[in-house]
């Protein structure tokens, strides 16, 4: 049974290396196909089944069933499966502001800065 498990694995691994799309030039549909089916690696990985899995998560099997299959549940089922699954971590950065040069840099900083209000007349 370990043998068999491991094979699964790296048969696992190994297409999703070969599968992973560009987020960028693929449609919202195939993005969520994609997520769907990394968190069923995940799911493997961690020897669960679907089942097992949503007990964890508090949904119902169908919901685990509709993320891997098609990547259609709503964002909080999504939340749900992420931290059952030990991943809550990998969303800190998803939508994070990343800055690309130090012009943006001292924009970002000058807009978030409070103004001072001008000095009144007849004050040294």
């Amino acid at each position: 049974m370990y043998k068999v498990d491991i094979i699964k694995l790296y048969r696992i691994k190994v297409w999703f290396m070969f599968k992973n799309i560009d987020f960028e030039f693929a449609s919202s549909t195939e993005v969520c196909q994609e997520i769907g089916g990394r968190l069923r690696a995940h799911r493997l990985a961690q020897n669960l089944q679907q089942a097992e899995l949503a007990q964890k998560a508090g949904v119902y099997k169908q919901t685990i069933i509709n993320l891997e299959k098609k990547g259609t549940v709503t964002f909080l089922s999504l939340i749900h499966v992420v931290r059952a699954l030990g991943l809550i971590d990998e969303l800190a950065d998803l939508f994070k502001i990343q800055l690309k040069s130090i012009a943006l840099m001292e924009a970002a900083e000058s807009t978030t800065k409070r103004v001072r209000s001008a000095s009144r007349k007849g004050r040294p």
